[in-house]
């Protein structure tokens, strides 16, 4: 076991969770290479990732450095994360529920609920300050436990 681990750089486990999703990812490529819109999916998908890494990657990155610096040395990490996961969270939220949010898509909308589009912007506003409120009351339960003992 040491000299597979050594020779692959991983434990066996690794390879074979690897191999099961290279098995998934060939079966949805073959799922997709008949449909009429894989170009366009390919396209989007593509989109996607280069979004991410020339814009919101840096962005957040930055945006995460820039708290860092300003909570100090005396701050906790602890209360760092309680700001970054309600923050992915409402982030992911806006992506992709965004046409939806600014009430766009009229044609796609409607034709697929019969009913007419309008923009959620308080809903997701709501959902946001759920999340955020949810991490603020774990941080407290976390802290006053930690106090208690």
């Amino acid at each position: 076991m040491g000299e597979f681990r050594r020779a692959y750089g991983a434990a066996p486990w690794h390879l074979l969770l690897l191999l099961g999703c290279f098995a998934v990812t060939g079966w949805i490529a073959l799922r997709l290479a008949g449909e009429p819109t894989a170009g366009r999916m390919l396209l989007w998908f593509v989109g996607a990732a280069v979004a991410h890494d020339l814009v919101l990657f840096p962005a957040y990155a930055a945006v995460d450095r820039a708290l860092r610096a300003g909570w100090g040395r005396g701050g906790s990490p602890s209360v760092l994360n309680h700001l970054r996961v309600p923050a992915l969270g409402a982030g992911l939220l806006l992506l992709v529920y965004l046409p939806g949010i600014l009430g766009l898509g009229d044609g796609t909308y409607a034709s697929a609920t019969g009913m007419a589009p309008r923009a959620r912007v308080g809903q997701w506003l709501a959902v946001s300050a759920a999340l955020f409120a949810a991490s603020a009351l774990v941080y407290v339960v976390r802290r006053l436990s930690r106090r208690a003992r």
